[in-house]
């Protein structure tokens, strides 16, 4: 059978695919709440954490141990484009079906759920939770929450574009983007900028950069009126089932 990924990369599976490694957090986490457990995983694949100390680890989700991939030897490989290292993912395509994501809506991440169900027969179980996803955000309540900044790195700041996953979970949930600028992923932002942008919300993750109370104490003094907040990266960056918790907190 072929199938072409997010990329559109076509794949050719003689067989269902029994031996599964992901080398993306999210689609890990996706893998497991469709009762398949992957025969390797990243060092970053926390979750379910009730899984992670008996998981079969092959590196960083861009340093992966390309031996440890071939010892495995496995049927399929599911990454993504952004996550994972170019150069690595060529040379895992020369030896191995290898499918990717490319995520950069809440419609694309629905799409994958039903790809991935579909590659690896769970169709019923990945359509459910897609289609429970789109309709849910699909109902929420459009009450603006005002504009944002969502911090995801510091010194220097980096915040979330409107080119990417983060910016269509934000508006999907009612915030506006301080960065308008189209086409943009993640830029550096100097404090100067940040008060220039002067958000009403200012959203510190905690992921990929561990955000603190005293990161929320630096910028009020920057921005005395902005509501300054820690968030879990995750309901906002993941786009597998976490996007459930994501719709439970803003629904």
């Amino acid at each position: 059978m072929n199938y072409i990924d997010q990329t559109g990369y076509k794949i050719t599976l003689t067989r269902p695919p029994i031996r599964i490694i992901s080398i993306v957090p999210s689609q890990t986490e996706l893998l497991y709440y469709l009762d398949i457990v992957p025969i390797g995983q990243t060092i970053f694949c926390l979750h379910p954490s009730s899984k992670f100390n008996g998981s079969t680890k092959i590196g960083g989700t861009k340093k992966l141990r390309l031996q440890k991939i071939r010892d495995l030897q496995p049927d399929l490989i599911i990454g993504n484009k952004e996550e994972n290292d170019q150069k690595q993912i060529q040379q895992l395509r020369s030896e191995f079906p290898v499918w990717l994501s490319d995520i950069y809506t809440i419609e694309d991440a629905v799409e994958m759920i039903k790809s991935i169900g579909n590659l690896i027969n769970k169709e019923k179980k990945a359509n459910l939770l897609a289609n429970k996803i789109s309709n849910g955000f699909s109902k929420l309540n459009s009450v603006s929450l005002g504009t944002v900044l969502y911090l995801i790195w510091y010194n220097p700041y980096m915040a979330s574009g409107c080119h990417t996953f983060i910016h269509s979970v934000l508006k999907k949930i009612g915030f506006q983007n301080a960065l308008k600028q189209k086409n943009t992923r993640y830029p550096e932002l100097s404090i100067e900028q940040i008060k220039h942008l002067n958000p009403d919300n200012i959203l510190l993750s905690s992921e990929p950069f561990p955000f603190g109370e005293n990161h929320i104490s630096e910028l009020q003094k920057l921005l005395p009126k902005c509501k300054i907040s820690l968030v879990d990266g995750k309901l906002y960056s993941w786009y597998g089932p976490r996007l459930l918790e994501t719709l439970k907190k803003y629904s």
